[in-house]
């Protein structure tokens, strides 16, 4: 056979452009393994549309709470008395599992609303206490049949089993009524 002359620009063309297909298509093809792994990690419609859940407040007479739900898990707001507020800022910090200060856990202006998940940080069950002659326990909070752990009037850890206090999720005042909850802190 006999050897064709080839140009050295012609060569080269032909081998970048190999080595930029060769690329592009090693590329694309990660792109489309990779796509439906992050699409399938980013929440679902019915997860999103429950980011944020408005509570009315207005009925809630001090010494009572409600149950409400936000993103599929409970959620107590209770109206604390003039009493429970005092009992609370007199326990003192070093008797604390986990110290917090009901100022801590509350808003500035609202000092009496208490809204916390209504989940034991011990394994998820629902504490008794927010409902009308529910078992409060003795620190008068909040009481979790499962394995015993008893919370005080700012949800605060006092003995049993849970690690930690129960838990404040984000929540802004959208107005003196009305408590949203899922959002940061705003007000």
């Amino acid at each position: 056979m006999a050897d064709v002359p080839v140009t050295a620009g012609e060569g080269v063309r032909r081998r970048d452009f190999l080595n930029v297909a060769a690329v592009s298509f090693v590329g694309v093809g990660t792109v489309a393994a990779i796509a439906p792994l992050i699409v399938q990690m980013s929440p679902p419609a019915d997860v999103l549309a429950l980011s944020t859940t408005e509570v009315d407040i207005s009925k809630v007479q001090p010494g009572q709470g409600i149950k409400t739900v936000w993103r599929k898990q409970p959620v107590f707001v209770r109206n604390l008395t003039p009493a429970e507020i005092q009992a609370a800022n007199a326990v003192p910090m070093s008797e604390l599992r986990d110290p917090a200060t009901l100022a801590q856990r509350t808003k500035p202006g609202h000092l009496n609303w208490l809204i916390t998940l209504g989940v034991c940080t011990h394994l998820g069950c629902v504490p008794l206490g927010i409902g009308e002659g529910e078992n409060k326990g003795p620190y008068g909070g909040y009481f979790c049949p499962c394995h015993g752990s008893a919370f005080d009037t700012a949800a605060r850890i006092r003995s049993g089993p849970a690690p930690i206090n129960l838990v404040v999720p984000d929540y802004v005042f959208a107005s003196d009524t009305v408590v949203r909850i899922g959002e940061g802190d705003e007000s």
